[in-house]
């Protein structure tokens, strides 16, 4: 009896208590994919209070929702912020688009020293929350380099070992990047080998598989499979079917992934609502030209001989494609001339004087790999139908596939700015395609609960009070590829660890995220 009575003093207590933050008057979407009701929502120390008819309890501040949808900070589980975050942590692009959390370390690239990263998240103060994978292709290189071929035993011995260590930093899973060197060079037990590693620990597997073009049905396959072999949860990520030879492809794709998961696999997967991709200029280059790093991918640059070899390779590639030239292919961001940003390669091949034909445009394309470690670039490479069946697959995450943008820098894909606000606009209220709560639980519980994020993404007492109040009416992306830089619109409140870090559309200057570790103990 006396429990009861002190239970009942502690929850009275608590409502006595004014809340840090109320919101009213809302229609509250929980996250859960159920309809939106009425309530008010109390935030008291970072975390969710409670959930109900609340107006006339006090607060420290009350923010008046009527007529705004109240839902969970959306949770974008694909981005590369790994190399901007520390020179721009208030990733305003993010937070403006409603992202709370995301994920970084994606396409096998990441931080290898996991708890050091964390510690600098930590220490520098984001605006958003952080977790992440830890990369195949990092580990493979701080192992092997850039060498195109097997591990030795005692070398992927090493690889797995520096994956536990990862791990029990508190990385969420293990990515891979399978198109891209030297990821690229790795057979499919040796990402096995990797991913039970992560599977030791309670991870998931989230693989930029090896073809999104003519052989994307054997790389979604080998993507469950590796799921399959490894005990793992398996996460596809910005999937998508590219170049018009294999527009259609969704259709197969998609059956592909439901059968896995009525074997038993967990297989989800995750989409940018845009029909160009954005990669580096390196991906139109055959793989092969990079092994060994970069003394000798100039070494066979130099070579006549060689050169020519690349270059009809890469002419057959674009063959393949069933392009004419590389128009398609849009610097986004090409350091040593910035000109170049937002031209096409067949632009740039005349302005040095080039005809428009597959082997010169190559030759362009090499001349400014070789000039520089890295060229953005934007590829219009895919179909709005297979767009549109992807977004409506019920297990599909909503993700950016972004880094944290420098306002005016480049010409980056606007994904980085609007990826949310384009799906709540455009195919939410525009085309009717798929329900409002539905798409909220797909940026927000359904990516929490995949990647272990146990307190975010729902609407519930004690969650962390990650929120966006936003207007269905007007909310919208508004960068385009022409002037990517342009925050979304009709965001009214962002809030994180309940703090407002976003008003009225600009961003307040709050730094209050956190580092988000996976805690899952060792099976």
């Amino acid at each position: 009896m006396r429990l009861v009575t002190l239970l009942m003093f502690i929850a009275t207590l608590s409502f006595s208590q004014p809340y840090d933050l109320l919101i009213t008057n809302g229609k509250i979407i929980d996250g859960t994919g159920n309809p939106w009701f009425y309530g008010d929502i109390g935030i008291r120390d970072g975390r969710i209070a409670a959930v109900g008819m609340l107006a006339q309890m006090d607060a420290k501040r009350v923010i008046d929702a009527t007529g705004l949808i109240v839902a969970p900070g959306f949770i974008d589980v694909h981005t590369h912020i790994e190399g901007s975050v520390l020179e721009v942590p208030t990733a305003g692009n993010f937070i403006l688009d409603g992202v709370t959390s995301v994920v970084t370390g994606n396409c096998g690239g990441s931080a290898v020293d996991v708890k050091r990263f964390f510690h600098q998240i930590d220490s520098v103060k984001t605006s958003v929350n952080v977790a992440m994978l830890i990369g195949h292709n990092s580990v493979r290189k701080a192992v092997m380099g850039d060498e195109q071929r097997d591990p030795t035993p005692a070398e992927q011995a090493q690889m797995e070992k520096l994956v536990e260590q990862g791990m029990a930093e508190g990385a969420v899973g293990l990515s891979t990047g399978l198109i891209y060197v030297p990821g690229t060079y790795s057979k499919t037990g040796e990402v096995i080998g990797l991913a039970k590693a992560a599977a030791r620990y309670g991870g998931v597997y989230a693989s930029h598989i090896r073809d999104e073009g003519d052989r994307v049905t054997e790389a979604v396959e080998e993507a469950i499979n590796i799921g399959r072999q490894a005990g793992i949860p398996v996460q596809i990520s910005h999937f998508k079917v590219t170049y018009k030879p294999n527009w259609g492809k969704s259709v197969s794709t998609i059956a592909q992934v439901e059968k896995a998961r009525l074997e038993g696999i967990e297989v989800t997967v995750d989409q940018y609502p845009y029909i160009a991709s954005s990669t580096t200029l390196s991906t139109t280059v055959p793989s092969w030209v990079f092994g060994g790093g970069r003394d000798s991918v100039m070494i066979r640059l130099t070579d006549p001989k060689t050169r020519q070899k690349i270059k009809r390779e890469m002419a057959e590639m674009l063959r393949k494609k069933r392009l004419k030239n590389y128009s398609y292919a849009v610097v986004a961001r090409y350091a040593p001339d910035s000109t170049y940003n937002g031209k096409n390669i067949s632009e740039i091949n005349k302005l040095r004087g080039r005809k428009t034909k597959p082997l010169e445009e190559a030759e362009t394309i090499l001349e400014l790999v070789a000039s520089t470690e890295r060229v953005q670039m934007v590829y219009f490479s895919m179909n709005e139908n297979d767009l549109r069946r992807i977004l409506q697959y019920p297990y599909n995450m909503f993700a950016s596939d972004a880094g944290i943008n420098k306002y005016g820098a480049g010409m980056p894909h606007p994904r980085a700015y609007g990826t949310n606000a384009r799906v709540l606009g455009v195919y939410v209220r525009d085309l009717n395609l798929i329900r409002l709560e539905e798409a909220i639980r797909r940026m927000t519980s359904l990516p929490a609960a995949k990647f272990n994020l146990r307190d975010r993404g729902l609407l519930r007492e004690g969650m962390s009070a990650d929120i966006v109040v936003f207007d269905a009416k007007t909310v919208g992306d508004r960068a385009t590829f022409d002037r990517p830089h342009a925050y979304a619109s009709g965001f009214s409140y962002i809030i994180v660890n309940g703090q407002v870090t976003a008003e009225a559309g600009k961003h307040t200057g709050v730094r209050n995220g956190v580092s988000l570790k996976l805690t899952s103990p060792v099976h």
